[in-house]
């Protein structure tokens, strides 16, 4: 008798283990799925730049990165992302790639029709990431000159205080095999400051051992989209799996990589909420 109720008083444990595990499970997907994307996380930091002129002590520097645009995006999810862009008072916005996921035909006009919302003090600037390759770069870029926003694909935009320049680089989307860094580098003419904006996380190895960049701005990765806190995530695309989140040292040079705006795959995230990113650049001259 003993025996038959410790039977079914394990039986009743065993079903609220499973009964809790399932409530757990179906919770953390509830959450990845409508929560956490839609929970930016605007990440403010200050980076001192050896090379920065005592003119661009705090120069702000807001960066956004995979918008992924696609048939679940709205243009009042755009609206709100390029608000809290603006709100944020930038003197440059540094875009690293990935603004359409599938098709440009079918979802480039939603994103194009929001783009002019942007705003900064000084300059926008872009480049393209893999999956604009992959949807048709040409009408993206397009879509992004006719707004106003610099692409610097292989190209060097140089700002000016007074004598003292800073200079913001970018290549080529690496994955497609676009990037010329050797193109960039002769646009470099002197030994000013200089960031270089790449969709790829991983260029970073490249880019360090030219010696010449103070900062590397990417994204890429998603920070893997899906992880769990503490741990390596378990998927990371090509070109994202060494440099994979937030601030790295690479050599002489830091790194940056932004967990991005959309997602890809499941449309799921979890701890690894979208990112806007805050720089405020300190100069060790001042």
């Amino acid at each position: 008798m003993r025996s038959h109720k410790r039977v079914k008083k394990a039986r009743k444990l065993i079903w609220r283990f499973f009964g809790l595990c399932f409530l757990l499970i179906v919770s953390a997907l509830l959450y990845a799925k409508f929560i956490e994307p839609n929970w930016i996380e605007i990440n403010s930091m200050e980076l001192t730049l050896p090379h920065l002129a005592a003119e661009f002590n705090g120069y702000r520097i807001v960066q956004i990165s995979d918008i992924h645009t696609d048939k679940s995006t709205t243009q009042k999810r755009l609206t709100h992302i390029f608000s809290l862009v603006n709100q944020q008072k930038p003197d440059l916005v540094a875009m690293t790639g990935d603004f359409i996921t599938g098709g440009s035909e079918k979802f480039l006009p939603k994103f194009e029709a929001t783009l002019n919302q942007i705003q900064a003090k000084d300059k926008i600037v872009a480049v393209l990431g893999n999956h604009d390759y992959w949807a048709d770069p040409l009408p993206i870029s397009q879509a992004l000159t006719k707004n106003g926003i610099l692409n610097l694909g292989n190209e060097v935009y140089t700002l000016q205080r007074g004598n003292s320049k800073l200079h913001i680089a970018g290549v080529d989307d690496i994955y497609m095999g676009k990037q010329r860094l050797d193109l960039v580098l002769s646009k470099l003419t002197d030994d000013s400051a200089a960031i270089l904006l790449a969709h790829e996380p991983d260029y970073a190895d490249t880019s360090a051992a030219t010696k010449r960049f103070d900062l590397e701005l990417s994204g890429h990765s998603h920070a893997g989209q899906i992880r769990l806190p503490f741990f390596k995530p378990p998927i990371l695309p090509t070109l994202g799996q060494k440099y994979y989140n937030g601030l790295y040292r690479v050599g002489e040079m830091m790194q940056y990589t932004n967990r991005g705006i959309g997602t890809t795959g499941l449309h799921l995230r979890f701890a690894s909420r979208p990112e806007i990113t805050v720089f405020t650049l300190k100069s060790v001259r001042n």
